[in-house]
């Protein structure tokens, strides 16, 4: 197979190339905090559902590196193509599969490649589950997709990121060029709010849970857990009080709908509201991308910085200890570092003073796209990106 020089090719919030090596470096990094930690128990098979890339891809290496659970893993990747690079997912899940097999003999993982709206991939997974584990007891929705299509109807949904009372003005960031400046975006219509609640909110994650719960792959006594993110003031016409916002009110709905279908198997549904980290995700939103390099500086001086697995590794590790922080509302609350008062109020003091000409002193800027680029496997130093590297890599559907 052909050989090439791969090179970060970036257009707004995205990267279309993904450099192998480097991914695989990201993973191994990523397994080697969760092999420095204690062990985390209580947990036998795990599926994740959005495995690639972000939390769920920290959740699937904290799950198979720290608790040596077997895992299935869903996610929508593309394979390399003549001269176009697989997604970073997707050489994500080719080194974790290697390091997997390396490192932990005997652990299974299950890989399902394709849309996780779609009726088929469930009941792939389900089948995938019957054959291979038998059950699961735990369940992790991860998913971040722009668009889904309705599998009862064929409805395809395109989620957006607005307000939706009033018109937003605020200050963000232009990540291609680091220039700071005011941004004014549109209220959503009722369709757009609608259409973003189809893609972002807990329907899915129901329909998975029903799918799993019928086709009996769900173990006794088991237990969900749904990403999700609220953020400070700061942030909330944009997001909290946004389109995303109104997603997430009803993934709160969706909780309460799944605790009531799992009652009868001592089943549990929780949502866990996670902090600012850089993700492919993250980086869309406008506002966000400022406001998480300022965090950053302002975290790492008290020494309470965390990314996805760092993150990922300690709700494992406190959720399953019974140590891990619950709100009124029953959420688990991840974000208790980054809400703490003392962080949100030197974040309060250097925001209105930000500027093109003192981004990089009074952020962590630089870091940030330092973070954004690990996310497609370059700026890692024990790569040789002058080296040509092979491409076209497969994945098992099984492992281990």
């Amino acid at each position: 197979m052909a050989k090439s020089i791969i090179a970060p090719r970036i257009k707004g919030f995205i990267c279309t190339t993904a450099h192998p090596a480097g991914c695989a470096s990201h993973v191994r990094e990523q397994i080697a905090h969760v092999q420095k930690q204690k062990p985390i128990g209580g947990i036998r098979n795990v599926l994740i559902i959005g495995a690639s890339t972000g939390y769920g891809l920290a959740s699937r290496i904290s799950a198979a590196f720290g608790g040596h659970a077997n895992t299935v893993g869903i996610y929508f990747e593309r394979p390399a193509q003549g001269d176009r690079t697989a997604s970073a997912g997707w050489y994500n899940t080719v080194a974790f599969n290697e390091e997997l097999r390396r490192s932990c003999p005997g652990v299974k993982a299950i890989n399902i490649n394709g849309d996780a709206f779609s009726d088929a991939i469930k009941a792939q997974t389900v089948a995938a589950i019957k054959n291979s584990l038998g059950t699961v007891d735990l369940v992790i929705y991860s998913l971040a997709s722009p668009r889904r299509t309705h599998p009862k109807t064929g409805q395809i949904f395109n989620s957006v990121l607005k307000p939706t009372s009033k018109a937003f003005l605020g200050k963000t960031v232009n990540t291609d060029r680091g220039i700071v400046h005011e941004v004014i975006i549109d209220p959503a219509t009722e369709e757009e709010i609608s259409a973003t609640v189809a893609v972002m909110g807990g329907e899915d994650w129901q329909l998975w849970m029903e799918a799993l719960r019928e086709g009996g792959v769900l173990a006794p006594g088991i237990c969900t857990v749904a990403y999700s993110y609220i953020g400070p003031e700061l942030t909330w016409p944009i997001y909290k009080d946004g389109t995303i916002g109104r997603a997430k009110e009803d993934l709160d709905r969706a909780t309460q709908e799944i605790r009531k279908r799992l009652k009868s198997i001592n089943g549990q549904a929780f949502i866990s509201v996670n902090k600012a980290v850089i993700t492919q995700a993250s980086s869309a939103i406008p506002v966000v991308p400022l406001y998480i390099s300022l965090l950053f500086k302002v975290m790492k001086e008290m020494l309470l910085h965390e990314g996805c697995i760092e993150q990922m590794c300690r709700l494992f590790l406190e959720f399953y200890a019974g140590k891990a922080m619950i709100d009124e509302t029953n959420r688990i609350r991840m974000d208790n570092w980054e809400l703490r008062k003392d962080v949100q109020a030197a974040v309060a003091a250097a925001w209105p003073a930000l500027t093109t000409e003192n981004l990089r002193t009074e952020t962590d800027y630089d870091a940030y796209v330092a973070g954004f680029l690990k996310l497609f496997g370059f700026g890692f130093p024990d790569v040789d990106y002058a080296r040509p590297v092979e491409t076209e890599l497969e994945i098992d559907d099984e492992n281990g």
